[in-house]
């Protein structure tokens, strides 16, 4: 006797006015996509059900212009969630002051599975009060405004996504199709997240705890030519001896003196700089060859791949061979488990 289908999972979105448009597209194409796999392979998970909703149903204009036909009303939207998604953009700080909307997504939240925020939209959770005694992520460049306006929620300005019970909130843009796999991993399994994010062409699926931004970005940029000359140093040259003495010598200043204009001028010790720079060499090593972890660690400037590992671990929460073995799915299969 075959087994009758299982109804799909609601997946609700919640758009208004000057959204942005990829943090609500981007999941929706994850989605979307996880429920095409489902379907191909006959797997025995529920596939998805895409529903996009603003407040009275009728149509918005995204922040760069797109004209969206939303599906329906909050009022009308699906009563049984399992997903609902609150997108960002300039048009969020309204959505944030707007009383019925916000009562919406607390009404909404008791009878949902999971809460989900992209970019700006934690704006829009903090306010309905959901993101209170919770760690939260958002785009780099609003969290300090988020912490500030509710000090309440205990903001990561760095995580690429944040999942903190049934609360999960990710920064700006693209890093709403991160969450989105995330999630989508969470239902099915990690080839099922991999082979979506292959489909999109996406060049890896980043981890929540991965920095939204690169060590070259994540440092500011030095008003004195000779530390913008070390930081280019530090990038090109990642394997030579860069410790503080030898770069003090490529900006013609004593040790002393340019450990601390370093650090005024970029926010950041110069020990720390090469580290993060060392860590995305090696990442970018691990994801695109199959070089054994030891010659990516002495490559990259670590010596040992045992300094690697602490540095990884402090930089992304996991190990060079984990890390391998998640990014670069072709090299997994046989990565060794050294410095695991």
């Amino acid at each position: 006797m075959t087994k009758p289908a299982q109804s799909p999972k609601n997946v609700v979105i919640v758009v208004f006015p000057d959204v942005q448009s990829l943090d609500f597209v981007g999941p929706q194409e994850v989605f979307a996509g996880a429920h095409k796999l489902i379907a191909a392979t006959a797997r025995a998970e529920p596939g998805y059900r895409i529903t996009i909703a603003s407040l009275d149903g009728a149509p918005i204009t995204t922040s760069s212009g797109l004209e969206i036909v939303p599906e329906t009303s909050l009022v009308d939207a699906p009563k049984r969630i399992d997903t609902l998604i609150v997108p960002g953009g300039a048009g969020s700080a309204a959505v944030s002051a707007d009383v019925a909307t916000l009562d919406w997504i607390r009404a909404a939240a008791k009878r949902t599975r999971r809460v989900t925020s992209v970019c700006t939209g934690a704006f829009v959770l903090a306010a309905a009060g959901l993101l209170d005694g919770r760690r939260a992520s958002t785009h780099w460049a609003s969290a300090a405004k988020l912490a500030k306006l509710y000090p309440a929620v205990e903001v990561d300005p760095e995580a690429i996504y944040v999942h903190d019970g049934p609360v999960w909130t990710s920064a700006g843009v693209t890093a709403g199709m991160d969450l989105a796999l995330a999630l989508v991993e969470e239902d099915l399994d990690r080839e099922a997240a991999l082979t979506i994010a292959r489909h999109l062409v996406l060049f890896l699926r980043r981890p929540g705890n991965q920095s939204q931004f690169s060590a070259t970005l994540a440092a500011q940029q030095p008003e004195r030519g000779p530390l913008r000359e070390v930081q280019r140093h530090v990038v090109e040259h990642v394997a030579e001896n860069l410790s503080v003495e030898a770069l003090a010598g490529q900006a013609h200043m004593s040790p002393r003196h340019f450990a601390r204009a370093f650090a005024a001028e970029t926010g950041i010790t110069p020990g720390r700089y090469v580290e993060r720079v060392r860590v995305e060499a090696a990442r970018r090593e691990l994801e695109d060859t199959s070089q054994p972890i030891a010659a990516v660690a002495a490559a990259c400037g670590f010596g040992t791949a045992e300094t690697m590992r602490r540095a990884f671990l402090r930089a992304l929460g996991v190990a060079p061979a984990e890390y391998r073995r998640r990014y670069h799915p072709a090299a997994g299969a046989g990565a060794e488990t050294v410095a695991a």
